[in-house]
C-alpha cells in the first residue's frame, strides 16, 4: 500500500498474469498427461477440456476460468476429476487474488497522501503571558478548503531523566495538556487556531528557568488525528 504507483500497478498487473500463467501451465499439463493433445479432432475421444489444443489455449481457458468470462469455445468435461479439483481450486484462488488486490488498490486510493502537507505548524512556540497566566503556545492551521472531522491535538514531551532510584531513561514520554480536560483539544480547523500548554503545577516547564528551558536538550512532539471530509 504504501509503494510508489509504478511499483504497485506492476504488482497489480503481475499478480494476475502470473497466476493466469501458473494454471494455464497447470491446465496444458494435465491435458499433455491424459493424451488429449495427441486425439485432436477425433470425436470419439473426450478430452478434460474441449478445444483445447496447446498451451495458447490453455492459458485462454486459464484466463477464461479465473476472470469468469465463459465464452463458451473451451469448456471443461465431467471425465476430468483432476480438472474439476483444478476448477475449484482456480474459482477459489482467483476470488481471493481479486480481494486481496482490489482491496489494496482501494487503500492506496483512498489514502491521503498528501493531505498532511497541508496542516502547517508555526515555525516557532513561544512562552508568553495569556489571560495573566504563563502559556507555552504554537499556531496550527489547515490550508484546504476540505475540513479534518474530530480533529484533536496532544503533545508530549521527549527528554532524558533519571528516576529517584538512579534509573536512566534516555527517551521518557511525559504528557502536555493542550486542553484535555476541558475539551479544548477537540479541534474545528477552520481557521488557524493557537494551542496553549499552561504551565501550572502539573506541567513539567514549572520549576524549568529560563536559562535553564535555553540549555536543556528536549523535544516536544505534537500529534494532531482527524478523519478527512472527503474520503473518511
Amino acid at each position: 500500500v504504501d509503494l510508489k504507483w509504478r511499483f504497485s500497478l506492476l504488482i497489480f498487473i503481475l499478480a494476475y498474469a502470473l497466476t493466469w500463467l501458473f494454471f494455464g501451465l497447470i491446465w496444458w499439463v494435465i491435458a499433455y498427461s491424459r493424451g488429449d493433445l495427441e486425439h485432436l479432432g477425433d470425436h470419439s475421444w473426450t478430452p478434460c477440456v474441449n478445444n483445447l489444443n496447446g498451451f495458447v489455449s490453455a492459458f485462454l481457458f486459464s484466463i477464461e476460468t479465473e476472470t469468469t468470462i465463459g465464452y463458451g469455445h473451451r469448456v471443461i468435461t465431467d471425465t476430468c476429476p483432476e480438472g474439476i479439483v483444478l476448477l475449484l481450486l482456480q474459482a477459489i484462488l482467483g476470488s481471493m487474488v481479486n480481494a486481496f488486490m482490489v482491496g489494496c488498490m482501494f487503500v492506496k486510493i483512498s489514502q491521503p497522501n498528501k493531505r498532511a502537507e497541508t496542516l502547517v505548524f508555526s515555525s516557532h512556540a513561544v512562552v508568553s503571558l495569556r489571560d495573566d497566566r504563563l502559556c507555552l503556545m504554537f499556531r496550527v492551521g489547515d490550508l484546504r478548503d476540505s475540513h479534518i472531522v474530530e480533529a484533536s491535538i496532544r503533545a508530549k514531551l521527549i527528554q532524558s531523566k533519571q528516576t529517584q532510584e538512579g534509573e536512566f531513561i534516555p527517551l521518557d514520554q511525559t504528557d502536555l495538556s493542550v486542553g484535555f480536560e476541558t475539551g479544548d483539544d477537540r479541534l474545528f480547523l477552520v481557521s488557524p487556531l493557537i494551542i496553549s500548554h499552561e504551565i501550572d503545577e502539573r506541567s513539567p516547564f514549572w520549576d524549568v528557568s529560563r536559562g535553564q528551558l535555553e540549555r536543556d536538550d528536549f523535544e516536544i512532539v505534537v500529534i494532531l488525528e482527524g478523519m478527512v471530509e472527503a474520503t473518511g
